[in-house]
């Protein structure tokens, strides 16, 4: 099973001969935020059999990114977020792409016997700053040769390991694309506490260290710099056993 990181969300998993894509950014500049580090992915980035997007914030559920899309890919969205995100729908139907709307507890088959479950998350995923509150934020279990969660944007909540399940690796968001987090995320150190709850033989950080505020390369840097490595040393203290790999923008590693 493989994982290549894009930067900020965005993961390519390949497990069993299927390629997923979570929570597509394919670009340079959004609004405010430049990215920092990595190149903007290259166009294979955007091949996936499936794209699985946690939320409707613009930085997750990006329509210019979806529009570089395979004409026919699937994409799992929030219930609601059709309705919610103005354009989501002229995207899909311009690039023939199959949305289904999903919730905690459902679950979809993607190529032969992947399983991707739809699980719940702490957050506020609606479409800021005016969009109501009609779409759930979710994580997404992969289940293939191995179980890989993709928490999405949360909070840590005391139920996670029950409602995620059983589960070989965690891609767990462990920083932002500010100098402070509000609630509804994960820090290096919050992501550290969840890896002990799940307890997976293997972890990826994401969320971090790609987009930063123009202007504010001063304010906090290290809110930037710093969470990937500031993960590892966590999960030695709060998971030791489990492994944890950090991989540079567009790397691919093999997990177990």
């Amino acid at each position: 099973m493989d994982i290549t990181w894009w930067g900020h969300a965005t993961c390519t998993v390949e497990d069993s001969g299927v390629r997923l894509l979570t929570d597509p950014l394919f670009t340079r500049r959004l609004a405010h935020l430049r990215r920092r580090r990595g190149a903007v992915p290259p166009p294979e980035a955007a091949v996936a059999d499936a794209v699985l997007v946690s939320h409707l914030h613009a930085d997750h559920l990006h329509l210019p990114s979806l529009a570089r899309l395979a004409r026919g890919t699937r994409l799992l969205v929030p219930r609601g977020a059709p309705g919610a995100v103005a354009g989501l729908a002229r995207i899909a139907g311009v690039r023939g792409l199959e949305v289904t709307e999903v919730v905690p507890g459902d679950a979809v088959t993607v190529g032969d016997g992947v399983r991707v479950r739809a699980v719940g998350a702490r957050h506020d995923g609606r479409r800021l700053p005016f969009g109501p509150r009609v779409a759930p934020a979710l994580g997404y279990v992969i289940e293939g040769s191995s179980r890989t969660y993709f928490a999405g944007d949360t909070g840590l909540f005391d139920s996670m390991a029950d409602e995620v399940g059983p589960v070989d690796v965690a891609l767990l968001p462990v920083g932002g694309w500010g100098p402070y987090l509000g609630p509804g995320h994960l820090d290096a150190a919050g992501a550290a506490r969840a890896l002990a709850l799940l307890a997976p033989a293997a972890a990826v950080p994401v969320h971090w260290g790609t987009y930063w505020p123009i202007g504010m390369d001063a304010v906090r840097p290290h809110e930037f710099h710093a969470p990937g490595e500031e993960f590892v040393r966590c999960a030695r203290r709060e998971a030791p056993k489990v492994t944890v790999r950090v991989p540079a923008h567009g790397e691919r590693v093999r997990l177990p």
